[in-house]
C-alpha cells in the first residue's frame, strides 16, 4: 500500500458580531476592570449575563456589579497550553463563582501546579495591563486566600465609549490524512490526472474517491481517469471578497461533473464574463506553472451540455 500523506493543515476566519446592551455593558465594564452580571426574575445573578432569561425566557435588562474576588467551584489543569489561551504555561481552566454571582464563569487559574488547585479555594482577578474590552481583559484569576468580596449592587450599564462590536478569530489546527483513496487523488492531481475509484456494486464512479460507496456502503478500489473536461451542474456568483485570496469579486465558484464521473467536484470559472456562466457550459482545466491542482476551469467553445446528461448531478 502506497504511503499515505499527512499535512498540518489551519481553517481560521475572523468572526465578526455586534453586541446588543448586556453584553455591550458586560465587555466595556472589563475594559473599566468592573464585572457585571444580570440578575433574572426569579432573582439569581448569571455572570457571564444573558439577554434572556434561560427559566423563562423573559427578556432582562437589570445589571448588577459583582465583586472581582470568588470561590472556585470546579477545575482542570491543563499540562500543555496552546496557542492563543490564556497563559503560555502549565495552568488551570477554572470555574469561579465571583461573590455576588449565582453562576460560574469558565477561565483560566494561574498556580504552580495541580497541588496548587483546589475546589473551594479562594480567588480574584488579575487584570491585564491593557485592556479593550474582551474577555482577555480578565488576563486570569490568582489565589487569594485572603480575599473578601466588593462591592456588589445594581448598575446602570453606563460607560463612555461603550464597545458595540467584537471580532473573534476562530481558528482550528489539525493534522490532515486523507486516506489512501484522496492520497491516490491528489497524487493523480500532481500529474494532472483526475482519478475517481468506481463502485463494484452501482458501478459508479466518485471523484473525489471516499474509499467507499456512499450509495452501497461496499468498499472502493478500481481506479478510473475521468475528465479532464466536464459540464457545470449549478454554480454560485461570489461577491465578497475573502480575506488573503487575491480573486477579484465577483466571480463564480460551481459543481463540475467531470467526464465519466458521477459525482460533481467544485471549482472556480474563468475565462467567461460572470454572468455569462450558465448550466450546461462545458469546461476544461487550466493548470499554473508548478500548480498541484487546476487554478480554475475555463469554457471549451463546445456546445453546451443538454440537460438530460447531467440532471442527475444537479
Amino acid at each position: 500500500m502506497p504511503e499515505v500523506l499527512r499535512a498540518p493543515l489551519v481553517v481560521e476566519f475572523p468572526f465578526t458580531r455586534s453586541l446588543g446592551p448586556v453584553q455591550s455593558a458586560f465587555l466595556t465594564g472589563l475594559r473599566e476592570r468592573t464585572v457585571l452580571g444580570v440578575k433574572t426574575t426569579d432573582g439569581r445573578t448569571l455572570v457571564p449575563p444573558v439577554e434572556y432569561d434561560p427559566v423563562t425566557a423573559d427578556e432582562i435588562r437589570d445589571l448588577v456589579e459583582v465583586a472581582a474576588t470568588g470561590t472556585v467551584t470546579t477545575w482542570a489543569w491543563n499540562h500543555e497550553p496552546r496557542r492563543g489561551q490564556p497563559l503560555d504555561r502549565p495552568f488551570a481552566w477554572v470555574l469561579v463563582k465571583l461573590d455576588g454571582a449565582d453562576t460560574a464563569l469558565l477561565h483560566a487559574l494561574d498556580a504552580p501546579g495541580p497541588d496548587a488547585v483546589e475546589t473551594g479555594m479562594r480567588v480574584r482577578i488579575r487584570w491585564a495591563g491593557e485592556r479593550i474590552g474582551a474577555i482577555t481583559d480578565i488576563a486570569c484569576f490568582e489565589a487569594d486566600e485572603g480575599a473578601t468580596g466588593g462591592e456588589v449592587g445594581p448598575h446602570t450599564g453606563e460607560f463612555s465609549d461603550p464597545v458595540t462590536g467584537i471580532v473573534a478569530a476562530a481558528r482550528l489546527d489539525y493534522t490532515y490524512a486523507p486516506g489512501r483513496a484522496q492520497t491516490a487523488y491528489i497524487k493523480a492531481l500532481s500529474e494532472r490526472k483526475t482519478v475517481g475509484e468506481r463502485c463494484p456494486s452501482c458501478r459508479k464512479v466518485y471523484v473525489p474517491p471516499r474509499g467507499a460507496c456512499p450509495t452501497c456502503g461496499v468498499a472502493t478500489a478500481e481506479r478510473v481517469e475521468v475528465g479532464p473536461r466536464g459540464t457545470v451542474t449549478t454554480y454560485c456568483i461570489v461577491n465578497i471578497k475573502a480575506k488573503n485570496l487575491d480573486i477579484e469579486v465577483p466571480y463564480v465558484y460551481a459543481h463540475i461533473a467531470l467526464d465519466g464521473a458521477d459525482l460533481a467536484l467544485h471549482a472556480r470559472i474563468a475565462g467567461i464574463p460572470y454572468d455569462q456562466v450558465r448550466m450546461g457550459l462545458r469546461v476544461e482545466p487550466v493548470w499554473t506553472e508548478g500548480g498541484r491542482f487546476p487554478d480554475h476551469y475555463r469554457p471549451t467553445g463546445e456546445p453546451d451540455a443538454d440537460y438530460d446528461t447531467y440532471k442527475e448531478l444537479v
